[in-house]
């Protein structure tokens, strides 16, 4: 019977170790849906390409259909929708595990996930701004990847197999400069649902039983 309670006491040290350390308020179906918003994402930006002639995405030339806003304006919708919505269903799963949704921890996550993530975003904008259109998917991939890898250590250990499979994805991809919104799609669409799926059923399921 005491072995019982040391198993528990060594458990309950774990949890308590875990949450001041780690942010483990992130919702599943937040990554779900980001993964639907890319999917929109993309063919808004496949659609946005062809409109403007580029049937060869892969092409260094500009074409002056304001093509650069166009594709910006569609990242960053998908981006802004994705954060928003992470924001809320976050928010509503930290109030039923009764923890605060900004500490240390979070600030921690946030830095360490936010340095490559803007670096990789100046970087593709650079390229947009080159008429490069072909390297930007694959740069963003890199990128992301890297944000997600960086931050790992600070909230679920099991997100940086989503990091490393996107730098992965993102690799092949610059081997394939003309599919690169494909690739896109692949990475921060299905990849996210996937992680999304996994992580709801695996993850929180298995924390509500």
């Amino acid at each position: 019977m005491k072995e019982k309670n040391y198993l528990q006491d060594l458990s309950d040290i774990k949890n308590i170790m875990n949450r001041s350390t780690r942010f483990l308020s992130l919702s599943g179906l937040s990554g779900i849906l980001a993964g639907i918003y890319a999917l929109i994402g993309a063919y808004l930006g496949k659609t946005a390409l062809q409109n403007a002639g580029f049937y060869n995405y892969s092409q260094n030339t500009i074409n002056p259909n304001n093509l650069e806003f166009k594709l910006v304006g569609i990242a960053l919708g998908v981006a802004f929708l994705s954060i928003i919505t992470a924001y809320i269903l976050t928010k509503k799963k930290a109030k039923k595990q009764d923890v605060r949704i900004w500490n240390t921890t979070t600030k921690r996550l946030l830095f360490h996930f936010m340095i490559p993530l803007l670096t990789g975003g100046i970087f593709s904008l650079i390229l947009l701004h080159q008429g490069l259109y072909g390297f930007v998917a694959p740069a963003t991939l890199i990128f992301y990847g890297l944000a997600v890898l960086n931050a790992s250590n600070y909230t679920i250990s099991n997100v940086k197999y989503l990091g490393i499979a996107q730098i992965i994805l993102g690799l092949i991809a610059m081997n394939y400069i003309g599919y690169g919104l494909y690739f896109w799609a692949i990475g921060f669409g299905v990849f996210h649902i996937i992680y999304g799926v996994l992580m709801y059923f695996v993850v929180e399921k298995k924390d509500l039983n």
